[in-house]
């Protein structure tokens, strides 16, 4: 297997490659050969699920070879791993199949300076030596002895040249410590393997505590960003590197890094001190620094995990951004029917963004264009935005400007625009870092844009389940309020309804099924038209409840639902009640007292068919109110249930009966914050 992997690499000219197995019944890719790359650049990706966005995962799962010709390209397609590693190389993943089955995944690596294109010559080799490797992973399980993931990958080195005959090698070690300054060597994992003289001088330390270590760990003041991120710059590019770094109090060195196969020559020189200490100690024109990033990178990846909607992905996008990357203005778009959408800008007059939003998208303007094509734009300057757009007029104030496609599932679904207030150079590795956060602003907008899809449909389905209006019933007050839980999608299943049965009578109920879901709200429906029916049909409180609790458990919906039922006798002046599980109503007197009306429950709805459900009969005397509610108003963590029923008693003693619309606002303003529905009906009989 190694011998098979390691002609492959060879023989396709890359540097260096990645063997996957994917295991039989597995749903994930496992690293079991690294060559030519220490194992610690492949750490990220030592399992990669069949469903993650990465191209091996892309090339076993559709069956096709992934190429990525460099870095532009790998941020479009696949801004999260371009965000771990934003060096310039080339890549291709391919499928290894043999005997009609999936066997696993390889990936190829060669440095970013090659053509951007896979020739036919160079298809035909890859696909050989894929064919090669599925077949051995075929013949291995065909023995019984299938490739199986070890608790580490394989490193695989391979040969970077000839042998060298052991007196050329002498009078080489004499012919680099002649040289100024100072040199030394890096395995492939970045460790010491030689340090001359003069490098130990520069560095201040000894060769015996130097071989064998990693620069960043033997020396504590290159323990910075820009030093190991340049080691791995090289090893992946597998092209030059260049840095410079204060060794302390005041001593400037200069490192000049040259990978192969094998690992990395450094020379070392003596900077100097003005010039190295007014300029940044990383690589020159790569834009913001990397630790910069790296933090404002992170912290946009977590906020962004968080958004729940369209107009948040907006907000968390601009807050992140603008002070990581020293923009001065930022607008998201994005398509609606058409046209283009504004959804968000930091930096812009709203009067500006409101002429550009809704105009239609074949317009000749940087924003519609990306959308369409998916390609980005970047302009250092007004001359060249305008050598692109020759109509476009200068009236933003903005000196530079980036137009990122936001990719999501393959296609863009909108665009971002970043502006600078003055020119602004867009380095091949700044590219790369834009394309890539825009990719993954891409990601949460494709999310937040179906959430609020499913949000506005559960919310058209709650509305209709709902009733619009109670009915004017003569000699009866009504108020009710609903309040959707605060997370989720803001729905749920708590339910009330008030039924004019008579001319003299009445039915009121209220109700929750379990969740915060579209499913919570179906089942809410389905209980709320069955109390409905069994009511107008003359049944008496337990048996509505009795008929409804029937109807569930033929449902088998897997929720459970508490209830109240009143049927209310307007002439006699009393109510007649029965409850599933619920709260109980509360009973506000007109002199102010106010009593738990304690019913025996009968089990929630849904659990036992031939359940049963006592009722409790009640005067309803002239002034008095019926609470009726769902626990959200009383429920809440650390709360005992008790308290608070009787700290809501209270609100009721000391509100106005005379106005039930103020009496239901000020419950419901006193309730706890709503990690749950709250449902709320209060009813009075007339004078």
């Amino acid at each position: 297997m190694e011998a098979a992997m390691a002609a492959v690499v060879r023989e396709s000219g890359a540097y260096g490659g990645l063997l996957y197995v994917l295991p039989p019944g597995d749903s994930a890719l496992w690293l079991v050969v690294a060559a030519g790359l220490p194992r610690e650049l492949a750490a990220p990706w030592q399992r990669v699920a069949l469903s993650d966005p990465i191209p091996v995962a892309d090339a076993v799962r559709e069956g096709r070879l992934v190429w990525l010709g460099g870095q532009e390209e790998m941020a479009r397609r696949y801004p999260r791993p371009a965000l771990v590693l934003p060096y310039d190389f080339a890549m291709a993943a391919a499928p290894l199949t043999s005997g009609g089955e999936s066997r696993g995944g390889l990936v190829l690596l060669w440095p970013g300076t090659r053509s951007p294109q896979l020739s036919p010559a160079e298809r035909r080799v890859v696909e050989a030596g894929c064919a090669r490797l599925g077949d051995l992973f075929r013949q291995r399980a065909d023995r019984g002895d299938p490739l199986l993931p070890g608790s580490r990958p394989l490193t695989l080195p391979l040969p970077s040249g000839r042998i060298v005959p052991p007196d050329e090698a002498s009078a080489a070690a004499a012919f680099i410590d002649r040289l100024p300054g100072g040199s030394c060597a890096l395995d492939m994992h970045g460790r010491l393997v030689f340090v001359t003289p003069g490098a130990a001088e520069l560095l201040g330390a000894g060769p015996d505590h130097l071989v064998g270590a990693l620069p960043w760990e033997a020396l504590p003041w290159m323990d910075v960003p820009q030093v190991e991120d340049r080691y791995r710059a090289a090893m992946v590019s597998r092209e030059p590197q260049t840095f410079t770094v204060l060794r302390p109090p005041d001593t400037w060195l200069a490192f000049e890094l040259y990978p192969d196969p094998s690992g990395i020559s450094v020379r070392i020189n003596a900077a100097d001190p003005s010039a190295a200490s007014a300029a940044a100690p990383s690589v020159p024109a790569a834009g913001p620094s990397r630790a910069t990033l790296l933090y404002h990178l992170m912290q946009l990846a977590a906020t962004l995990t968080e958004a729940v909607g369209v107009q948040d992905v907006a907000d968390r996008t601009a807050a992140q951004l603008l002070p990581a990357l020293g923009a001065q203005g930022l607008v998201l778009m994005t398509a609606e029917e058409g046209r283009l959408k504004i959804i968000g800008h930091r930096g812009y007059s709203t009067d500006l963004m409101e002429r550009f939003d809704a105009v239609r998208l074949s317009s000749d303007i940087p924003g519609a264009r990306v959308q369409a094509t998916g390609i980005p734009g970047f302009y250092t300057t007004f001359s060249d935005l305008q050598h692109d757009y020759p109509s476009v007029v200068h009236e933003d104030g903005m000196g530079a400007w980036a137009v990122l496609p936001l990719i999501a599932s393959g296609r863009p679904r909108g665009s971002l625009l970043l502006a600078y207030r003055r020119p602004h150079a867009f380095p091949p590795g700044e590219r790369a870092v834009l394309t890539s956060l825009a990719g993954l602003v891409g990601q949460a907008l494709d999310r937040a844009l179906l959430y609020d899809a499913k949000h506005k449909v559960a919310h058209r389905l709650q509305s209709a389940l709902l009733p619009h209006t109670l009915p004017r019933i003569p000699g009866l007050r009504v108020a009710a309020r609903y309040l959707p839980a605060a997370r989720g999608l803001g729905i749920g299943g708590d339910f009330y309804d008030l039924i004019h049965l008579a001319e003299h009578t009445a039915g009121a109920t209220i109700g929750d099924v379990q969740g915060h879901n579209v499913d919570a709200a179906a089942l809410m429906g389905q209980v709320r038209t069955a109390v409905h029916a069994h009511a107008t049909a003359g049944s008496s409180p337990d048996q509505v409840l009795a008929g409804t609790n029937r109807l569930l458990n033929d449902l088998e919906p897997d929720l459970f639902t508490s209830c109240v039922y009143v049927h209310l006798d307007l002439a006699g002046r009393r109510a007649c009640m029965a409850t599933a599980g619920h709260p109980p109503p509360l009973l506000r007197h007109s002199d102010g007292r106010t009593e738990l009306l304690r019913i025996s429950p009968g089990l929630l709805l849904g659990i036992e068919p031939e359940a049963r459900y006592p009722t409790l009969d009640v005067p309803l005397p002239p002034g008095c109110v019926l609470v009726l509610y769902t626990d959200g108003l009383v429920e809440a963590p650390g709360v005992d249930i008790d308290n608070a029923t009787a700290a809501l008693a209270g609100l009721l003693e000391h509100a106005d009966p005379a106005d039930l619309d103020t009496m239901a606002d000020t419950l419901i303003r006193h309730a706890p914050s709503p990690g749950d529905d709250i449902a709320l009906l209060l009813i009075s009989p007339e004078e």
